[in-house]
C-alpha cells in the first residue's frame, strides 16, 4: 500500500521524506502547482521572489530529515550567515542592528543603547536558554504534549519544569529584567514568530529569543522556497510520487475496512495510511468523513499579514532584514487581539532578498519583501477586511519609505492580503501559524500528531503538534511519520 500524503507544504515533504527512507512507498497531492506551501515563490517576468518566511532557525531540524535520507542540509541548499541580520529602526530615531553570533548582538546592543542595555539582554538571553534546555524536548521534539503524559516524566523531567517559566506572560517576564524601551519592543516582537499575543502567551515563548539571536537565523541561496525545492529533490530521489494541481476533495475512512479514500477531481485513491499537510480546521470541517471523533480545532487563530514585494533599487546599505517599529508597540497587539483590526500604526517588517537570500539583481532593481501583522479572519468579516487593504499597503509604503528602507520610486510589483492567504488556504481563516500560543495551556489543546480515533490518520502542519513556524512544521511532519511507521511496525532508521 502506498501511505497518501496530503500537502506539498513543509511539513508534507518532511513527512514524505521520512516516510520513504524507511521503505514506505508515498505518493503526494498537492493542491498547487508549487511545493512549499506558505514558502511559496512568485515572479513577474524574469523578476521571481519568495512569497512567505524570510529567515531559516533551528537549521538541524531540517538537517535531521535529510540525514534520515542519505544527505544534509549542507549538501542540498546553501545557508548564508548574515551581517548584520536584522535592523530596528525606533521612532525616537534609534537604530540597533542585531547579527546571527550572540556576542556580536551583545557588543553592538552595548554600542547602540548602552552597557546597561548589554547587560539586560546578556542575562535575558541566558533566562531565554534555560527555558529553551527545559522545554525543547517535552514540548517540540517529543510526542504532543498531554496531562496523562505530564505524569509519566521523570523526576529531571519535573524539576525542570519551573524553568520554562509559564506562570508569567512574556510581556511580564521582559518588563521584570528588561528596563531598556528598544530592547523590549525587540523581545516582545518574538511573540509574532508565532503569530501570539504577549499580554497572554506565557513566558516560554521566551525561548525564541533564544533561538533567534543565539542559534541564529540564516538566509538560504535562492529563497526559501529553494529549500522546499530541495526537499522535493531529495523525496523524488527516494521514489516519493507527486501530483501537484491535484486538490484534495474528501477523505473517507472506509466502512467495515481499514483504510482510506482519498477523492480527487480526476482520481480516487485508495491507502492505509493517510499523512494531512492541511489546515485541520479544513480537515475536519470540509475534508474527512470517518466514524470515530475528529480531531478538535485549536484557537484563537494565530495572526496573519498583509504582504507585497517591491522591485527595489540596490542599496548595498539597506539591512537584509528591517523592522521599523510605531510609537507604541503594544498598541498593536491591542489592535489585532482585541479590535481584531489590522494595526493603526503596524510595525513595518521588510527583507532584502538579494541581501538575505542571494537573489540576483534585474536592471539594477531587488525584490524587496514587506509585510505588516493582520488579524485572522471569518469568512463573515471577509469583504470589511479586505477594504482596509488598499490603504494598509500605502501606509506600508509610507513608513517604509520614511525609513530610508525604500525610495518614492520603488515599484510595488505584487501583494497579498490576509484575506487572500484566508481564500487560498481553507480552513485556515488567513492564519498564518495555527493556532495562537495565548495562554499556558496551548501546547495541551493543539491537535497530536497521531488522531488515535481514526487509525491510519496522521497530522502534520502548523496547526498541529509542535505549531507554526517553518522548523515547527518539518518537526510535525517528522513526528507524524514516526507514528506512521511505529503504527505499520516498520523499523525506522534513525
Amino acid at each position: 500500500m502506498t501511505t497518501v500524503v496530503v500537502g506539498a507544504g513543509m511539513g508534507g515533504l518532511s513527512a514524505a521524506i521520512r516516510l520513504a527512507a524507511a521503505g514506505r512507498q508515498v505518493l503526494v497531492l498537492e493542491q498547487h502547482a508549487l511545493p512549499g506551501g506558505k514558502v511559496g515563490q512568485s515572479s513577474v517576468g524574469d523578476f521571481a521572489f519568495d512569497t512567505g518566511p524570510s529567515l531559516l532557525t533551528l537549521p538541524d531540524v531540517f538537517d535531521r530529515v535529510l540525514r534520515s535520507a542519505g544527505t544534509s542540509l549542507r549538501e542540498e541548499v546553501t545557508l548564508r550567515h548574515l551581517s548584520p541580520s536584522f535592523r530596528y529602526i525606533y521612532p525616537d530615531g534609534a537604530v540597533l542592528e542585531t547579527y546571527a553570533e550572540r556576542d556580536a548582538t551583545l557588543e553592538n546592543v552595548g554600542r547602540a543603547l548602552g552597557s546597561r542595555a548589554q547587560k539586560e539582554l546578556e542575562a535575558f538571553l541566558a533566562y531565554a536558554q534555560r527555558i529553551w534546555a527545559a522545554s525543547a524536548d517535552n514540548f517540540v521534539f517529543s510526542e504532543a504534549p498531554s496531562f496523562s503524559g505530564m505524569t509519566k516524566l521523570g523526576p529531571r523531567a519535573w524539576l525542570s519544569l519551573p524553568r520554562i517559566d509559564a506562570h508569567h506572560t512574556m510581556i511580564a517576564a521582559i518588563r521584570q529584567r528588561i528596563k531598556s524601551p528598544h530592547l523590549r519592543s525587540m523581545l516582545l516582537r518574538f511573540a509574532t514568530y508565532n503569530g501570539s499575543d504577549p499580554r497572554c502567551a506565557p513566558a516560554t515563548l521566551n525561548c525564541i529569543a533564544h533561538v533567534d539571536l543565539a542559534l541564529g537565523g540564516f538566509g538560504v541561496e535562492g529563497g526559501l522556497h529553494a529549500l522546499a525545492q530541495a526537499f522535493v529533490r531529495v523525496a523524488e530521489r527516494l521514489g516519493v510520487a507527486f501530483r501537484f494541481d491535484c486538490p484534495v476533495e474528501h477523505i473517507i475512512a472506509r466502512a467495515g475496512q481499514s483504510g482510506f479514500e482519498v477523492v480527487c477531481k480526476d482520481n480516487n485513491f485508495i491507502t492505509d495510511q493517510i499523512v494531512v499537510n492541511a489546515d485541520v480546521a479544513h480537515l475536519v470541517e470540509t475534508l474527512l468523513t470517518a466514524p470515530g471523533e475528529k480531531p478538535k480545532v485549536s484557537t484563537p487563530f494565530s495572526t496573519s499579514g498583509i504582504c507585497a514585494v517591491f522591485r527595489a533599487e540596490a542599496r548595498a546599505e539597506r539591512a537584509a532584514h528591517t523592522v521599523i517599529f510605531p510609537e507604541c508597540y503594544e498598541d498593536e497587539f491591542v489592535d489585532l487581539f482585541d479590535a481584531q483590526r489590522v494595526p493603526r500604526q503596524p510595525t513595518v517588517y521588510l527583507c532584502d532578498q538579494a541581501l538575505s537570500h542571494g537573489r540576483p539583481e534585474v536592471a539594477g532593481a531587488v525584490p524587496v519583501f514587506a509585510m505588516v501583522n493582520a488579524p485572522s479572519v471569518t469568512r463573515e468579516q471577509e469583504s470589511a477586511a479586505e477594504a482596509a487593504v488598499p490603504s494598509t499597503l500605502a501606509l506600508m509604503r509610507e513608513r517604509a519609505v520614511a525609513s530610508g528602507a525604500l525610495r518614492t520610486q520603488d515599484e510595488m510589483v505584487w501583494h497579498r492580503s490576509h484575506v487572500d492567504l484566508a481564500r487560498r488556504y481553507p480552513g485556515s481563516r488567513g492564519a498564518i501559524y495555527g493556532a495562537a500560543s495565548n495562554d499556558a495551556f496551548s501546547a495541551f489543546r493543539r491537535p497530536p500528531n497521531r488522531v488515535s480515533s481514526i487509525p491510519g490518520l496522521y497530522l502534520a502542519s502548523g496547526s498541529a503538534h509542535p505549531g507554526g513556524g517553518v522548523p515547527m512544521c518539518v518537526q510535525s511532519g517528522l513526528r507524524a511519520a514516526e507514528c506512521a511507521l511505529e503504527d505499520a511496525g516498520t523499523a525506522f532508521p534513525r
